[in-house]
């Protein structure tokens, strides 16, 4: 597919953001940007506007663009939501057998897809399997707003996956090793294991005291 060169801008500068190339808080300039894509500026500042709107960037005229870093409590927040969606999908298939080996059988291909990438050592690729993964499991629950909902901190979910990642690869490992359990209490209708398993999980790779500790 073609893009304009402000579209085109704006989704490898999105990209770079979400995976990490581009981290909270470094400062760029339009410049910068257009030499690394072999674009003019104007697409760039487009770009650039558009992401600001968005709330990844902020800019500052003469000086450059700044990447917003995650803010304060974002994560905490987010993972609350993640868990409250993904755990109400089990429930649901909880008495659908059927239903629940079929969402078994794709997210045991994404385990085979996210491993293959783990070796590769692709921060940006894992995080886009992971972000899968877990949406595979909302949209099996067959409530559309919900899956519209989940699908509006992707992108969120996405860049703290990334950042957790190049904090630290030791992750990726165990990180495949929660989504097969995941996998296996899907398997069983243990909507409870599950949302036991899945906040552990996510705070975890996040890097978040358990519930109830202070910081």
């Amino acid at each position: 597919m073609l893009y304009s060169a402000a579209e085109q801008a704006y989704r490898e500068v999105k990209e770079l953001i979400l995976s990490g190339g581009l981290p909270g808080g470094e400062l760029i300039s339009e410049g910068e940007i257009a030499g690394r894509m072999g674009l003019s500026r104007t697409p760039v500042r487009e770009a650039f506007l558009r992401l600001e709107a968005e709330g990844w960037m902020r800019l500052y005229p003469k000086r450059g663009a700044l990447v917003v870093p995650v803010a304060d409590g974002e994560a905490e927040h987010v993972v609350d939501a993640r868990q409250l969606v993904e755990t109400h999908s089990v429930q649901v298939l909880a008495d659908q057998p059927h239903a629940r080996q079929l969402l078994v059988a794709r997210l045991r291909e994404n385990l085979a897809e996210q491993r293959d990438i783990a070796a590769r050592g692709d921060v940006a690729a894992f995080s886009a399997a992971d972000a899968d993964f877990h949406r595979m499991i909302v949209e099996a629950g067959e409530n559309p707003l919900l899956a519209t909902f989940y699908s509006s901190i992707r992108e969120r979910q996405r860049r703290m996956t990334a950042h957790s990642i190049t904090r630290d690869p030791g992750q990726l490992p165990r990180i495949i090793a929660d989504h097969q359990q995941l996998t296996e209490l899907v398997e069983a209708g243990d909507a409870a294991g599950f949302d036991a398993a899945v906040l552990v999980h996510m705070r975890q790779v996040h890097a978040l005291n358990p519930r109830g500790v202070a910081r």
